[in-house]
């Protein structure tokens, strides 16, 4: 467990107050699992998935996880609440069953005996729906289904048994319901009024929330720290947004990452536009300074504007102690990893400009056509912002929404106090199952 993240207060009298409080709200009906199930077991019995084959079943699931309304507010201790009594009741009816690998993919159009297992355990969530019926078949509704957990578990929602997949729907019930509990009381911890308009990033999830008036405004795929090299939770404010940014290396970076490099190529700091600075502010030649040195050297390593800066076209500052910020990045291509925690602290903001028209809206005159000329030019340009927009850095793995959804994430930074919770999604992509 990271030290630099900071860790939240977690007590066994915490755990059992809250755990206490949402119990008794608990209805007093028949177990939530069992329902289910009985009712796939008395459904029709259709056997062939081309029988049982809807068109509409896989986006209608699929896309039903997602939400205007954002992960902290008003609605959010109330949500995650009821999630946790529904997640009480599969718990205390004996969870769901064990999802067995299969000796053949299971995706759509499979008919395989461990399709059974898998539509009951989608069923005890609500992921597939009851009409589903109980065959062997691995048809449009289970495809529809296995999408919908996808989505529910920030994994991508292609409908394929793949290795991620599988891991997430083993998790035992008390352990999600234990790791609910964790996230009730990281969450209370936060006023119900965060700001007309803020910025939330949520590190597990790794996306960021632009939220106006309570609602989502825009929602962005981001990059966040790696396990060694962690994003720190911040309450703060964006006091600036800087178009054609200098990137200026964080010593840890320097030591890590460049001397290394220049150590096998002498030209890397001119292949990247990095000039050395020193404490005068006059620029060094790289080929003026021993790289076999026991210590790097002490000076500033610092990249010009441009498409191969590291922030690209952009960079949000914000008041924090650990050097951190947002910004754009030339590699996009990391937005479409599986799991996005790559970055050495800083966060990496898909369609960032997005994110700047919405913070420079009320700071005139910067319109996004202005913002686009400026970039071409690619001359450093500072912008203070009007009025400053409160921004905060979260941990928070699980959560529920006030239509019902219950979402997870995995446990990047191994703080929900049950190594089950980290599926180590890091270091690849999801293989498929067989």
């Amino acid at each position: 467990m990271s030290k630099k993240i900071g860790t939240e207060a977690f007590s066994r009298r915490a755990f059992l107050t809250s755990a206490a409080m949402v119990g008794a709200g608990a209805l007093a009906a028949p177990a939530l699992a069992q329902s289910a199930i009985d009712s796939l077991i008395n459904a029709p019995q259709r056997g062939d998935w081309d029988d049982q084959f809807d068109a509409k079943a896989a986006s209608r699931t699929a896309t039903a996880v997602v939400s205007n309304t954002p992960i902290l507010g008003p609605q959010s201790v109330p949500s995650i609440q009821q999630a946790i009594a529904q997640y009480q009741q599969i718990a205390s009816a004996g969870g769901w069953p064990e999802v067995s690998p299969s000796q053949q993919r299971l995706q759509i159009g499979v008919t395989d005996p461990a399709v059974q297992s898998l539509r009951q355990r989608l069923a005890i969530t609500g992921d597939l729906p009851r009409e589903a019926g109980m065959s062997s078949a691995f048809d449009s509704y289970v495809d529809g289904a296995v999408k919908r957990f996808q989505a529910r578990h920030g994994l991508p929602a292609d409908g394929v048994i793949g290795e991620f997949t599988l891991k997430a729907m083993n998790i035992p019930a008390d352990v999600r319901l234990q790791q609910l509990n964790t996230n009730l009381i990281r969450i209370q911890t936060f006023p119900e009024e965060l700001g007309r308009r803020h910025v939330m990033v949520n590190i597990p999830a790794a996306y960021v929330e632009a939220v106006e008036d309570g609602s989502v405004a825009t929602r962005h795929a981001a990059v966040v720290g790696r396990l060694s090299r962690p994003t720190h939770l911040v309450n703060s404010k964006i006091y600036e947004v800087i178009l054609n940014p200098y990137w200026t290396a964080p010593r840890s970076i320097v030591e890590k990452d460049i001397v290394p490099l220049m150590r096998k190529d002498p030209t890397y700091l001119e292949k990247n536009a990095i000039r050395l600075i020193d404490g005068k502010g006059n620029e060094v030649a790289p080929e003026t300074v021993d790289w076999n040195a026991e210590k790097a050297p002490n000076f500033m390593f610092r990249q010009d504007p441009g498409k191969i800066n590291a922030m690209a076209s952009t960079k949000i500052n914000f008041y924090n102690k650990n050097g951190e910020y947002m910004h754009d990045t030339p590699q996009q291509g990391l937005f479409n990893k599986l799991m996005r925690f790559e970055s050495s602290g800083c966060v990496r903001v898909q369609n960032v400009r997005d994110l700047t028209t919405w913070l420079l809206r009320e700071t005139p005159p910067w319109s996004r056509q202005q913002m686009e000329q400026v970039i071409t030019t690619r001359v450093n340009t500072p912008i203070k912002l009007a009025e400053e927009v409160p921004v905060y850095f979260v941990y928070i793995s699980a959560w529920g929404m006030p239509d019902g959804v219950v979402q997870f994430r995995d446990d990047i930074y191994q703080l929900d106090g049950n190594a089950e919770l980290a599926l180590d999604t890091t270091a690849t992509t999801e293989q498929p199952v067989q």
